[in-house]
């Protein structure tokens, strides 16, 4: 896996400070998109043992909320199984939430679904919350908090596997 760039301190991309990771290859193509240079699988770095240790070393500070994997779409199955070794380490040696935007819908990565594969399951027990929806440029608003279209959700994953419903949050709520 590549990443186009790493943003030590985000507060777009999620409640409060963030370490933002943008990885390479998106194959939604949105009309609109802010980071069309991520599209590419090979776009920018490899990720590596050095980089995922850079950002654990971010995520330190108490002040720093959690982290958010955007790009290009972290949600791709090769961008899944090549993030798991970093999502598990942000979970057990940080506790703090993990945010991920996804052209794809939810129901997209479930069992059946196109973007769904033998990492699906684990990449999203991992993560807190999930912006699905590809950005639709007709449906932009500039009102939303942490997405960019109307159509966009804000998921909450834990609640939703725990009751089998898409759980949605808004933006006055806390994760």
């Amino acid at each position: 896996m590549y990443y186009g760039r790493i943003k030590q301190f985000s507060i777009e991309n999620g409640p409060g400070i963030r370490v933002s990771l943008f990885v390479s290859g998106c194959t939604h193509h949105c009309q609109g998109c802010f980071s069309r240079e991520t599209w590419a699988f090979d776009y920018g770095e490899p990720f590596t043992k050095e980089t995922e240790e850079r950002i654990l070393a971010m995520l330190e500070p108490d002040y720093i909320a959690g982290l958010t994997l955007l790009g290009g779409d972290p949600a791709e199955p090769v961008n899944q199984q090549a993030l798991l070794p970093l999502l598990g380490r942000v979970k057990a040696e940080t506790g703090k939430d993990i945010w991920v935007y996804s052209g794809y819908l939810y129901e997209e990565l479930l069992p059946g679904g196109r973007a769904n594969c033998e990492s699906t399951k684990e990449f999203l027990s991992l993560c807190d919350v999930l912006v699905d929806g590809p950005y639709i440029e007709a449906q932009k608003n500039l009102m939303l908090s942490f997405r960019g279209s109307e159509n966009q959700r804000i998921i909450d994953l834990s609640r939703t596997a725990e009751t089998g419903i898409v759980t949605e949050l808004f933006w006055d709520q806390k994760v």
